[in-house]
């Protein structure tokens, strides 16, 4: 009987897992499939033009992981306080993701569009480089301004389990990019050739259209998170205080991460011009996957919350060993797709000989490693932060980039000249050390906490 209750209960687990995680995954996809048209699009033009792209986006990259960090650490909020069903909190929430989120929106716009030639110059020295990717990074920094308002109602729907709805609004999102980068890009129907800045006015518009049918399903559908104004930014200091206490190493993980990740184009993309535009294609489609994959690691931070919500400590342990064991299975699996279709993949760009060889070898290794990646994350982004481990999270998913990852970067690419693949195979090494730490601390069982009470 026990067995069968079991059995049921892994069902029903799983179930609610696909129900959550599939959209949530397609979504991913969706953001994944637009970085790779993107750059497919734009590899059309040339090396240089990906290479400059690549470089460009960093801004971008570094923003949405700042902004990821924070709304992640309210998400363990949101998702606890439905489990006890306290929908003016997750308002209230809401509204104080979007106003630190839009204050940093702000500040990144003014120093992307004033000042774009210095921010490319952290991430390259090649003058030409620099040349191209200036319109890109001053005509995409509207972005900033649209992001915040998009991901603060996003994670406030997701953690709602209303993750069909950010769906819906990124297909819509990702139809128009795709046809206005066509348009802009290379000057179809009757459009101006743009190219590089092309993609940028894309993106912005199609940001614009995104957010706009997000607002429109919470605010014109009495969806569960429609407030008025005063409920949105009547928020407590103590809870502000909550909120900030968590989110701060949430914040400072994403953003030293995406630091690091962005160290290493500024080291790769230093090898070369070739070897740059290679890393930047592995990278994109390589995240195709892992994103794919990562959305096991935002269905645990809901699922999860929410028993912690209730208060329901072992069940919630109980079940993050089994979402655990469901990342690692994801992660090989898609490891083994990645490495099928790669090389169809990297065969659109428009490579040299050189560039076609270096980057599938360097495919190769992202690939292999997915399991990896797709099991830390899971850890780091859905288990400990759920229960409010945030600190600790921030320390092990850093650590070994800033520790081990960057130096081993500039050292094998700039002094010792390893061969890009060579290179990438080195810093991805610092994942079997993230591995090591939390899965340790999974098992320590210090990250299952409650923490609503008294909210």
């Amino acid at each position: 009987m026990t067995d069968n209750l079991n059995t049921l209960d892994n069902r029903t687990m799983m179930k609610r897992v696909g129900l959550i995680a599939g959209p949530i995954a397609l979504q991913s996809l969706i953001a994944s499939s637009l970085n790779l048209i993107d750059n497919l699009m734009i590899g059309g033009l040339g090396e240089l033009a990906l290479n400059a792209v690549g470089v460009s986006a960093q801004i971008f990259f570094i923003f949405w992981m700042l902004v990821f960090g924070f709304t992640s650490g309210n998400a363990t909020f949101m998702a606890q306080f439905f489990g006890a069903h306290d929908y003016a909190n997750i308002r209230r929430t809401t509204g104080f993701a979007l106003t630190v989120n839009f204050c940093m929106g702000c500040l990144f716009f003014l120093v992307a569009f004033f000042l774009p030639e210095h921010v490319l110059k952290i991430f390259t020295n090649i003058p030409e480089v620099i040349e191209a990717g200036i319109p890109y990074v001053r005509t995409g920094s509207f972005c900033f301004l649209l992001i915040p308002i998009t991901q603060s109602f996003t994670i406030a729907l997701r953690a709602t389990q209303q993750t069909h709805l950010p769906l819906i609004a990124s297909v819509t999102g990702f139809c128009t990019n795709t046809f206005l980068n066509y348009c802009l890009i290379y000057g179809h129907f009757g459009l101006p050739r743009l190219e590089i800045q092309g993609a940028a006015v894309a993106t912005v518009f199609s940001r614009m259209v995104e957010l706009s049918i997000l607002l429109f399903f919470v605010f014109a559908r009495n969806n569960i998170i429609k407030g008025e104004l005063s409920e949105y930014f009547g928020y407590s200091r103590e809870l502000a205080k909550r909120i900030v206490r968590n989110s701060i190493p949430t914040t400072i993980n994403e953003t030293l991460w995406g630091l690091g990740t962005a160290m290493y184009v500024a080291a790769f993309a230093r090898i070369g011009v070739t070897a740059g535009a290679a890393y930047q294609a592995c990278n994109t489609i390589s995240n195709i996957f892992s994103m794919l994959a990562f959305s096991v690691g935002d269905a645990a931070l809901i699922m999860i919350g929410q028993k912690l919500g209730e208060g329901k400590k072992e069940e919630a342990y109980e079940m993050g060993k089994k979402l655990l064991l469901l990342a690692l299975a994801i992660g090989v699996v898609m490891g083994g797709i990645s490495l099928i279709c790669g090389k169809p993949i990297l065969s659109l760009f428009n490579f040299t000989p050189a560039g076609a060889d270096m980057a599938w070898k360097t495919f190769i290794v992202y690939a292999c490693l997915l399991w990896l990646d797709v099991f830390n994350g899971t850890i780091v982004v859905g288990i400990l932060r759920c229960g409010g481990d945030t600190k600790f999270a921030a320390f092990a998913d850093v650590g070994p980039v800033w520790l081990y990852g960057v130096p081993v970067a500039f050292i094998t690419a700039l002094k010792l000249g390893w061969p890009i693949y060579f290179a990438v195979l080195a810093v991805r090494f610092g994942e079997v050390i993230k591995g090591i730490i939390l899965t340790v601390r999974f098992l320590s069982r210090k990250w299952v906490n409650v923490v609503i009470k008294d909210l």
